[in-house]
């Protein structure tokens, strides 16, 4: 509900969400609160590298953008400040927050093996560690190691089995790699759907978004995919976050607290997850049809504040391993 303090008052966004992606929101927000959010998007690394240079005179309150790998650095590197806040709390469970009031979990997204039906039984399939197996030589689609999605996966892999059998999986895996690791999650579907794979690893609002694409180059090699979830009978499916932050800098905290427990709310967290293709961070809110279709899954429960914690050594992994 709106406050008379709020009024004239505003809150300033860097969001790593394509404007389509979060604007109805924002102002279904001021419209229901008379706070003005002013937006500007970006990629990450370009926000974040924003933020460093403008320091303590940064006009932004909030940051939104994906992975807990890009919300950790922007904590260690001073850029967020912790809020304490129990509508956030309550809505949000622990495991996807950080434990400081840093940064909160706004959607999830799993990175689960897609495979393509035709050339791949899916009773061969069975985990992430699997993957290293000889079997699939050449016959993997994965995208570069600079890739945060890809390092968190790595840093999920450390936390489960150790740096040493990561080191060796990651070995493995570069061992049965289709093709030199290039372009995005996208991409990869595509390659499998034209043969050059036959197993693409890929977050899933990229397929979902293909699935829904009125384009016929989007729609059409996704259509001849399907969704293996691994790792179900033991730690659960790699799963991450688009989440956001206060700033260090805020110069309007408590519309910036106001606007991420408003992401937050029920209604929002239904239009927020289907307009993104992601599952909803707050639990009893109702997925999209695509989502529903691929089917419930056991998520790997793992904190992931570990994930920013073991960023690093994931990339040196993964350079010693040859990963591109």
């Amino acid at each position: 509900m709106a406050t008379s303090e709020d009024a004239g008052a505003e809150v300033n966004l860097y969001s790593a969400r394509k404007e389509a992606l979060i604007k109805p929101l924002l102002d279904r927000f001021s419209e229901q609160t008379g706070i003005e959010v002013n937006l500007v998007t970006g990629k990450a690394d370009a926000l974040l590298q924003r933020l460093k240079s403008e320091g303590a005179k940064s006009p932004a309150d909030v940051l939104l953008t994906v992975d807990a790998g890009n919300l950790h650095r922007a904590k260690e590197a001073g850029l967020t400040q912790g809020v304490e806040s129990a509508t956030i709390t309550s809505a949000v469970p622990e495991n996807y927050r950080d434990s400081d009031g840093h940064w909160v979990g706004l959607s999830l997204r799993a990175r689960p093996i897609i495979y393509v039906p035709e050339r791949v039984d899916p009773s061969e399939l069975s985990t992430y560690e699997d993957l290293a197996d000889s079997k699939w030589k050449k016959r993997i689609c994965i995208r570069s190691s600079s890739n945060v999605y890809n390092q968190s996966l790595v840093a999920s892999l450390i936390f489960a089995n150790g740096e040493e059998a990561t080191e060796t999986w990651a070995k493995g895996l570069v061992e049965n790699m289709a093709r030199p690791p290039m372009g995005g999650d996208r991409d990869q579907i595509k390659a499998a759907a034209v043969g050059e794979c036959d197993l693409a690893i890929a977050n899933t609002y990229y397929l979902a978004g293909m699935l829904t694409s009125d384009d016929p180059a989007e729609r059409e090699p996704a259509e001849q995919m399907a969704i293996f979830w691994p790792n179900q009978d033991g730690r659960g499916a790699h799963v991450n976050v688009s989440g956001a932050a206060v700033t260090a800098a805020a110069k309007n905290k408590e519309a910036a607290v106001q606007l991420i427990e408003f992401l937050l709310n029920p209604e929002s967290q239904a239009w927020y997850a289907q307009a993104n293709g992601e599952y909803p961070v707050r639990e009893g809110v109702e997925i999209s049809p695509v989502l529903a279709e691929w089917g419930e899954f056991k998520a790997d429960d793992l904190n992931l504040e570990t994930l920013g914690e073991l960023n690093g050594e994931a990339v040196l992994l993964m350079d010693r391993a040859g990963w591109k």
